[in-house]
């Protein structure tokens, strides 16, 4: 089953971008993914709830937190440029936890 897509959570504002001042921003948007973590696994204890998942656009990456696993739903993260991704809509369960896991193996490397 395809995921379903949102634009958010009401009463959560996406922060405005302001390249007078990009440090507040960046804090703002740390702040703004965290309220969306904290919200989303309140509902949900699947490990793949709260996490991000990125696609290449451009310039950049599309991000999407994922709100729930059964249905499939993800939240766009508007911020910065935001870049949408034209197969988020496709993406399936299966490949969410792989996208997941992928990402924590890559933090690790990383990190």
């Amino acid at each position: 089953m395809a995921a379903k897509i949102y634009s958010g959570i009401k009463n959560i504002s996406v922060p405005k971008l302001s390249f007078i001042d990009i440090p507040k921003y960046e804090k703002e948007v740390e702040q703004y993914i965290e309220r969306l973590r904290t919200i989303s696994k309140a509902q949900s204890k699947d490990d793949c709830v709260g996490e991000i998942i990125r696609f290449p656009v451009a310039d950049g990456h599309a991000e999407y937190m994922v709100f729930s696993m059964k249905p499939l739903q993800l939240i766009h993260i508007a911020t910065w440029d935001k870049w949408q991704s034209e197969s988020a809509e496709l993406l399936t369960v299966k490949r969410v936890k792989e996208m997941v896991q992928l990402n924590k193996k890559l933090e690790k490397i990383f990190s």
